[in-house]
């Protein structure tokens, strides 16, 4: 079994989490999101970033605007939308349940190793 193959899934998954969450501090365009995850190790590819941008947005869960920039073309900044920030709210709530039950689990299953 490829452990990488497992790990990208994990990662996958909480990956519209995580970027829901970047975005209640504040507006961000797509490099500084990209930032964020590569400071906590969470590597991702724009690739990856922009389809998950765009389906957050067709969801309602996301709004952009454009700004201008002294360094080259114009910005998309994200912002989450109020559909958006209850959605993370419910996310939230589903990872710490989740989190508390992997712990248990998993240190229930170590201390009888």
């Amino acid at each position: 079994m490829n452990s990488e193959n497992t790990k990208a899934q994990m990662r996958k998954g909480i990956l519209e989490f995580c970027i829901l969450s970047i975005l209640k501090e504040r507006d961000y365009y797509t490099s500084e999101i990209l930032e964020e995850l590569k400071k906590v190790k969470l590597l991702v590819v724009e690739g990856t970033v922009y389809p998950l941008l765009t389906r957050l947005k067709n969801g309602d869960l996301l709004s952009y605007r454009w700004e201008e920039s002294n360094a080259g073309p114009p910005r998309k900044y994200y912002k989450l939308t109020p559909k958006g920030e209850q959605f993370l709210g419910e996310l939230a709530e589903t990872w710490e349940e989740l989190a508390h039950a992997v712990q248990e689990i998993t240190t229930k299953n170590q201390d009888h190793e």
